[in-house]
């Protein structure tokens, strides 16, 4: 049963990976005026994936930096009611900080869908 199970999400993660993977290639063929070069097409689709796993590895990071300072404002508070003011203010300048590596990745994968630096080098 257990290993049905394994089969199963193994087909259902690799089924979703490929679709992920595939459908900027559709998308950005859309782009490709008759008589040019794939070049384009696949230099966009690079950076659709790369701005993809620059937003998702930065709100992850951001998600795990913020769930770790509010347990331990938690664990803290819990172990000295009295100082709960400090540890708020602490805990509240760690999630900022935490939430800014979200902005930046944000800012990341926009400008390598926008205003990417390297597309010169590659298209011309």
């Amino acid at each position: 049963m257990l290993k049905k199970l394994g089969k199963t999400l193994l087909t259902l993660f690799s089924t979703a990976a490929a679709m992920l993977v595939c459908s900027p290639v559709v998308f950005a063929a859309e782009a490709l005026p008759a008589g040019e070069s794939y070049t384009k097409v696949l230099f966009a689709v690079g950076a659709m994936l790369a701005a993809g796993f620059a937003i998702g590895v930065g709100a992850v990071g951001a998600g795990l930096g913020i769930g770790t300072a509010a347990s331990g404002a938690c664990a803290a508070v819990g172990r000295n009611p009295g100082v709960q003011g400090k540890i708020m203010m602490t805990m509240l300048v760690g999630m900022a900080m935490a939430e800014s590596i979200a902005i930046y990745a944000l800012v990341v994968s926009l400008v390598l869908l926008y205003a990417n630096p390297y597309m010169r080098y590659f298209l011309g």
